[in-house]
């Protein structure tokens, strides 16, 4: 079978499919897994380990950094990467003749579900992988049919290390928001991740805030509310969403329901935060 990936502009050749798997992508590296595939992943990357319980696959290269004499010491005949602040590297791995396929960051579940699909085929597991798609999208209706009305605004500030970002429609974490039972107070906006305007969401007057954080650079969402004046309005309807499994809302792996799960159960005042 001839791989491409446009975006890298390489093209390779898999003998049937893959039997050794690179995986430098969290989100690829669980849905391997649960497609069945993760007897082929023989490398990761070191954040990988959160969303596969007891994960024992090598960690072969970070999510920006990667030697690729380690990466192909492990043999594979697919390294999987993505784009967005990972593209300098993926372009880099294509480059030194690796077989690096390219999965997109979704704009949505839908294409979380498209990813799905695409390394359910390039490893023999497309019915494992269809059949996972239709497991998220029924887990995704049910949701969907329970949600609260009036739906809580919420802004959402995720914190990408030391840069933090609001963001809108085009992102995957609108998704997640809107199958939480939340209002994305920033869901008509035509952009996936912008910088801050603080202004503007003082003006729209969410009723809850989620900060994202990495354990790296850690937020306290209570005191930045505070700084920023929002305490009396906001209350307690502060979450803080982190990097683990269920609780994450910029991963997008298929444990996003969970996440969903978790964030409307704190919404309804049903799960800790």
């Amino acid at each position: 079978m001839k791989v491409t990936s446009p975006v890298l502009g390489n093209t390779f050749t898999l003998d049937g499919p893959a039997r050794r798997v690179v995986s430098l992508v969290s989100s690829a590296t669980e849905t391997l897994f649960a497609v069945g595939a993760g007897a082929a992943v023989v490398g990761v990357s070191p954040y990988c380990a959160r969303y596969v319980p007891g994960l024992a696959a090598p960690v072969v290269g970070d999510y920006v950094r990667a030697d690729p004499a380690a990466i192909r010491a492990a043999a594979p005949d697919l390294v999987v990467v993505t784009d967005g602040v990972q593209l300098p590297l993926a372009r880099r791995l294509a480059a030194e003749g690796l077989p690096a396929y390219l999965l997109p960051v979704p704009q949505s579940r839908f294409g979380i579900l498209e990813n799905a699909v695409a390394l359910g085929a390039l490893t023999g597991r497309l019915a494992e992988a269809r059949a996972l798609c239709a497991s998220i999208e029924a887990g995704a209706a049910a949701l969907v049919a329970s949600a609260p009305a009036p739906r809580p605004r919420v802004y959402a500030e995720l914190w990408f290390g030391a840069h933090p970002r609001r963001f809108g429609g085009r992102a995957f974490v609108h998704d997640v928001l809107e199958l939480a039972g939340a209002e994305n107070l920033f869901g008509e906006e035509p952009f996936a991740y912008a910088p801050l305007d603080l202004g503007e969401v003082e003006r729209r007057a969410p009723e809850w805030l989620v900060v994202f954080q990495e354990p790296e650079h850690p937020v306290d969402a209570r005191a930045l509310a505070a700084a920023r004046g929002w305490a009396r309005r906001l209350g307690d309807r502060i979450v803080t969403s982190t990097v683990e499994r269920g609780r994450n809302l910029i991963h997008d792996g298929p444990s996003f329901l969970e996440t969903a799960r978790w964030l409307r159960g704190v919404l309804l005042g049903e799960a800790t935060r």
